[in-house]
């Protein structure tokens, strides 16, 4: 088996790279260890707890103890599915803010400023929300809002500016910060998978798909030429005429480049693997965003509880089945914010994201019945991770070690974040609604009695990214240079969230799929030219926090 270029992972950014590469005539190959991505569980918006927490669909990956939250592991779901993370995210969709991708180009990645890739966002995107400059209307990624007619949903916007801070209309255009609508990755009342945007027009194509499980990247004499993979109990090898790409995900990718002789030399030689490539930032700078559920009681029984029983459960299947509309045809965020925490911050470094209901990532409700909660969480925790090897087996998982909460700032950051969202809260438009606080609950208050919550009760918001960081090719820690070839080794390069710099602001879904879209461009030696759009800052951020 063979083809010109071989994409190891049918994930957000491989899906983008598969497309594109067979759009230009090129014979493409993506190897996928996971299976179908059919079924009500995947496709149904509201059914999003499940697919995440399914063996069948998800790598099954959690964090080691984690010293700084008690020793607890962190469940790190990554797609194993065609559409991998895509096909098993909360479909949120968030570009990022204009001044993460210029710290991109400052940073070492040249040509990855806002000016740089937002004409890439406008290509993937078909954006349903009216006229706008910002937003691409023809893209392959259908982009939606929720319909928002929950009570609780615009009460968290209205309280949001009675508290002084912005109203935005679009957090993905112009300006980012403050209250207003939220968007998703769902079209017709389905999820939009990266799969149902890319894979399958790459498939009308000509693309192959194949399942199979990488092992390692075969290289001769410097040179990546193919894929070794385990396939129906045998080991065999796909060939690369003209370059491999590994979209394989933060964990998995550099994983494979070190399974491949491409990491740190000490770490390889640990576990008996040759050398090809000494770079040891493979696997370093692994980030996430970390997030607390702010849950409060709600006084009037308008929250999505009243589905939260077998009746209520059996209609909104079948309303779902057979109209594709109704509460399962959202994935419930509809209302969201992104805030400073501070005057002197420039740019929003708080994420909202607002539910109806409470209840956490496994599906749990809250005991108390109806109820309301914000996820929110710090954009740029200083904290940095990594991701090793367990062996030399590439059926080992890899050891992940995000080492949250090790930075003294992410304390104090998390803390800020309790309070502004008590604060929010507590505005006259959730007078109606607001009973008593759920989680963390009002007798929370000091400085240590909120760091005990946030240590037992912070969750990942299954953002992970930067362990094949990019960055200019004489930089010791830099994995990939900006067009993601992998420095040291020819014909090989990377495309997905591992490349980023630094975390952006929001969900990783909408910048990976970015990256596997203006990768490809590099491939084809082509590039879409430079924009000049200014978005809005805050004029008040140095003197003002809101």
């Amino acid at each position: 088996m063979n083809a010109e270029y071989v994409i190891v992972g049918a994930g957000s950014a491989g899906c983008a790279m598969a497309y594109r590469l067979a759009e230009a005539g090129k014979s493409v190959l993506v190897i996928e260890h996971g299976g179908s991505d059919a079924g009500p569980f995947i496709n149904m918006p509201g059914a999003l707890s499940y697919p995440m927490n399914m063996k069948m669909y998800d790598w099954g990956y959690e964090s080691e103890p984690e010293e700084h939250l008690g020793g607890r592991r962190l469940a790190c779901p990554r797609g194993k599915v065609i559409g991998g993370s895509s096909s098993i995210n909360g479909m949120v969709y968030v570009r990022g803010h204009a001044m993460d991708f210029d710290h991109w180009r400052d940073t070492g990645a040249e040509g990855w400023g806002y000016a740089d890739v937002l004409p890439y966002f406008r290509r993937m995107e078909h954006w349903h929300g009216g006229e706008s400059g910002w937003r691409g209307t023809d893209g392959p990624l259908h982009i939606t809002r929720g319909k928002r007619d929950n009570p609780l949903v615009q009460a968290f916007v209205d309280a949001g500016i009675e508290a002084g801070y912005e109203a935005t209309e679009d957090y993905n255009g112009e300006k980012q910060e403050g209250f207003g609508p939220m968007e998703a990755t769902i079209h017709n009342g389905e999820r939009w998978s990266a799969a149902k945007a890319y894979l399958r027009p790459a498939q009308k194509l000509g693309a192959q798909v194949v399942r199979a499980l990488a092992q390692r990247v075969v290289i001769k004499d410097g040179r990546a030429v193919g894929v070794e993979v385990l396939r129906g109990g045998k080991t065999e090898v796909i060939t690369a005429e003209t370059e491999v790409i590994l979209a394989a995900s933060s964990l998995n990718s550099p994983k494979l480049l070190m399974l491949s002789g491409i990491g740190p030399e000490a770490h390889l030689a640990e576990h008996g693997i040759d050398v090809v490539a000494d770079r040891p930032g493979v696997g370093q700078n692994l980030q996430d965003h970390l997030e607390l559920y702010i849950q409060m009681k709600a006084t009037q029984p308008v929250s999505l509880f009243t589905y939260w029983n077998l009746p209520g459960k059996a209609y909104v299947g079948a309303r779902w089945l057979l109209l594709k509309d109704g509460p399962g045809a959202s994935n419930q965020f509809e209302s969201a914010a992104f805030v400073r925490s501070a005057p002197g911050v420039p740019y929003p470094d708080i994420q909202y994201h607002f539910l109806p209901l409470a209840v956490r990532y496994d599906g749990k409700v809250a005991a108390e019945g109806h109820g309301f909660q914000a996820h929110v969480g710090p954009m740029r925790s200083k904290s940095r991770g990594a991701v090793t090897l367990r062996s030399a087996d590439p059926a080992d998982a890899p050891v992940i070690r995000f080492n949250y909460m090790s930075h003294p700032d992410d304390w104090s950051d998390f803390r800020t974040c309790i309070r502004l969202t008590r604060e929010i809260f507590a505005q006259a438009a959730f007078a109606a609604y607001a009973g008593h606080e759920i989680q963390p609950g009002a007798d929370v208050q000091s400085d240590a009695e909120l760091n005990a919550f946030i240590a037992e009760h912070a969750e990942s918001a299954y953002h992970p990214c930067g362990t094949c960081r990019m960055g200019a090719p004489d930089d010791p820690g830099a994995v990939v240079d900006s067009h993601g070839r992998v420095i040291g080794v020819e014909a090989l390069r990377v495309a997905d969230s591992s490349i980023f710099p630094r975390i952006t602001n929001g969900n990783l879904n909408g910048p990976s799929i970015m990256v596997g879209e203006k990768i490809a461009d590099h491939v084809l030696d082509r590039s879409l030219a430079a924009v000049n759009d200014e978005p809005w800052i805050n004029p008040r951020w140095e003197t003002a926090q809101r």
